[in-house]
């Protein structure tokens, strides 16, 4: 499983979990976007690592408590315009439906 852990050993700074999904491409998307915001991150599984035991537990993200807040805003704000894309596309995908069946 790819990860980005905290680099440095003499770091104890406190993590907070921020994320968690039953899917590790979920979770490197959002590790994607809060890395690209410059929030270090941390993935960690529930169970053991995705590629040995795939789909078995949860996968979560844990970034340093100061940017914890910072960074469920930045995950909020993605699954908002998300799923509005998704609303959107559904009725794009309606309307050409009823546009074919009237030809």
């Amino acid at each position: 499983m790819a990860t980005q852990p905290i680099n440095d050993s003499q770091d104890h700074r406190e993590l907070v979990q921020v994320f968690e999904t039953a899917q590790e491409s979920e979770a490197l998307v959002v590790q994607g976007l809060l890395d690209s915001a410059g929030i270090e991150t941390l993935i960690a599984s529930e169970v053991g690592p995705q590629d040995v035991l795939p789909g078995v537990g949860s996968v979560f993200i844990r970034v340093p408590a100061e940017s914890a807040d910072e960074a469920r805003r930045l995950i909020e704000d993605y699954r908002s315009s998300n799923e509005s894309e998704v609303i959107a596309q559904d009725q794009s995908d309606q309307s050409d439906s009823s546009d074919e069946s009237l030809a």
